[in-house]
């Protein structure tokens, strides 16, 4: 089988996943009041990044897990909303999402006028330092919110082996134009093209890890056992 074959297949999986949960969320209208599972895999999808070489629709543009580490309790809420940012503020906090920390690079490449020197420095900042960076935090929190989230469900076990891991590693290494002939490419317009990390714009996602990964196309046998399980609707993951 091709590469592109298996885009295919993975991307109709995906949308019949997509519908079983009742359609992919916009991230800014998520809240953590929604019955949300505990552990999954998620999908982001971004607004004029579409797919040109397995059927239509959106091309993924990141894939995630959590909790990956042995015994730790971070569940989905908690991850996205790291990601999309405090709703009432409209901030965040980059270093505790790459996600974030790479839009902003991409922003702020894209605009100069906008650099914020402490960007990207250190594991924790003062307040002083946070308060300078509060625009640029809005404003990712604006491109992430706009941004359409899906996810898998599977409550595993943290730990190197998790099911979790499985998934998320197969899917980036199959979505990544890293080193590859380039299938369903970024858009001309795509934001993750001004980002100064080479691995995002080589692979065409929001992603560093697994990207120059080769995939092992068995991965997608055990994707298909788990949309086929998943229940319809979502209306036990969200409400």
């Amino acid at each position: 089988m091709s590469r592109q074959s298996d885009l295919t297949r993975f991307y109709d999986l995906l949308d019949r996943l997509t519908a079983s949960i009742g359609g992919a969320r916009l991230l800014s209208e998520c809240h953590g009041h929604m019955e949300w599972p505990t552990r999954v895999v998620y999908f982001f999808f971004e607004d004029g990044e579409v797919r040109s070489d397995s059927d239509n629709g959106l091309r993924v543009v990141r894939v995630g897990t959590h909790a990956l580490k042995p015994g730790s309790n971070n569940k989905l809420w908690n991850r996205l909303s790291q990601h999309r940012g405090v709703a009432k503020s409209g901030g965040g906090n980059h270093r505790g999402s790459i996600f974030r920390l790479l839009v902003g690079t991409a922003l702020m490449a894209r605009d100069p006028s906008r650099i914020v020197s402490s960007w990207a420095q250190g594991s924790s900042a003062q307040l002083p330092v946070r308060e300078a960076e509060q625009q640029m935090e809005s404003a990712v929190s604006l491109t992430i919110g706009s941004m359409l989230v899906a996810w898998m469900a599977i409550d595993d076990a943290s730990g190197p082996d998790s099911l979790r891991g499985v998934i998320e590693r197969g899917s980036i290494a199959l979505l990544s134009n890293s080193g590859k002939p380039p299938l369903n490419p970024a858009s001309l317009t795509w934001l993750g093209t001004h980002c100064p990390r080479p691995r995002v714009v080589a692979s065409d996602l929001w992603n560093q890890n697994h990207v120059d990964d080769s995939y092992d196309p068995k991965f997608l046998d055990t994707f298909e056992m788990l949309v086929m399980a998943a229940p319809s609707m979502g209306q036990e993951h969200v409400s």
